[in-house]
């Protein structure tokens, strides 16, 4: 027995179960009266079972047809409700945003602040994660918008810029003047701490040195760009940050900046989302168009 092919006789027998009648749910159902009565007795020979009992003025339905009209009912009031919630998701009250937990920090703060203020009554779900995870989670459609760089491959993905950021070097003004070194020299003598190989950042810094062949001895890895940046703030070493996000530390002197012969290049940042779900969360429209 195949249920997916009983799904029409299922609605024909609901039908009929609550006219009553095999008459009553033909007319109601547009069908002839045998065309009623083959679907029911096809399903009755389907299950082993008998459904209906025929009295002279119509049908009453059988213990097994009771239970049997329990549960189909059931099925049809969830996919009902379902189609219903399909059919509104793009103006439900949900957005769900996945980020690494800086950019949570940093860039998606003042755009929730400004988002929750505007639109109050929608609930926003946050996924604290790496930026390859984030990608991952929006390819398989269990989040709605992805914060982060600008992947060099976004598979079909759609990309609403926010603005760049750049990679720097930095350390506390006595670090560096212990290592008493060269700018040249400051790869080979100091302690450099650097996200680790997973990350997006990592990946991107590690392509610089490659590029203009450098290869740091002394390397200390964290999982947390915040780590990064308390570590350079105690004096333990040069970090590599992102200058947005040690603005304060660079204006009070706290930190200082490692001037190199050739800078990091910037990377943009934004929102990542996929455009071709149809149809998209209004609420991404308007997280995107703050």
């Amino acid at each position: 027995m195949n249920t997916f092919e009983n799904l029409n006789r299922y609605k024909i027998f609901i039908c009929t179960a609550e006219t009553g009648s095999i008459s009553r749910a033909a007319q109601k159902l547009y069908i002839s009266q045998p065309a009623v009565s083959s679907a029911i007795k096809k399903l009755e020979e389907n299950l082993s079972t008998t459904l209906f009992l025929r009295k002279p003025r119509g049908v009453i339905l059988t213990e097994d047809g009771k239970i049997l009209y329990d549960s189909v009912k059931q099925a049809f009031d969830i996919l009902s409700s379902t189609e219903i919630n399909l059919s509104h998701s793009h103006t439900n009250s949900k957005l769900r945003i996945a980020a690494s937990n800086v950019l949570c920090k940093y860039m998606l703060m003042p755009y929730l602040k400004k988002f929750t203020e505007k639109y109050p009554d929608t609930d926003v779900s946050i996924t604290c994660t790496s930026s390859l995870n984030a990608q991952k989670l929006l390819e398989e459609c269990k989040t709605d918008v992805a914060l982060m760089a600008k992947p060099n491959n976004m598979f079909g993905l759609s990309y609403h810029p926010l603005g760049l950021i750049e990679d720097i070097f930095v350390c506390t003004p006595s670090y560096l003047s212990k290592l008493n070194c060269k700018t040249h020299d400051i790869f080979r003598n100091g302690n450099i701490m650097l996200l680790n190989k997973e990350n997006v950042s990592r990946v991107h810094v590690d392509t610089y040195y490659l590029e203009n062949k450098i290869n740091p001895e002394h390397i200390l890895e964290v999982n947390d760009m915040d780590m990064l940046i308390e570590f350079a703030k105690i004096g333990i070493g040069i970090s590599c940050v992102v200058k947005q996000f040690v603005e304060k530390e660079l204006m009070d002197g706290t930190l200082i900046e490692i001037k190199l012969p050739t800078p990091i290049p910037p990377r943009e940042t934004g929102f990542l989302y996929n455009s071709g779900i149809v149809p998209i969360n209004d609420n991404i429209t308007k997280l995107i168009s703050l």
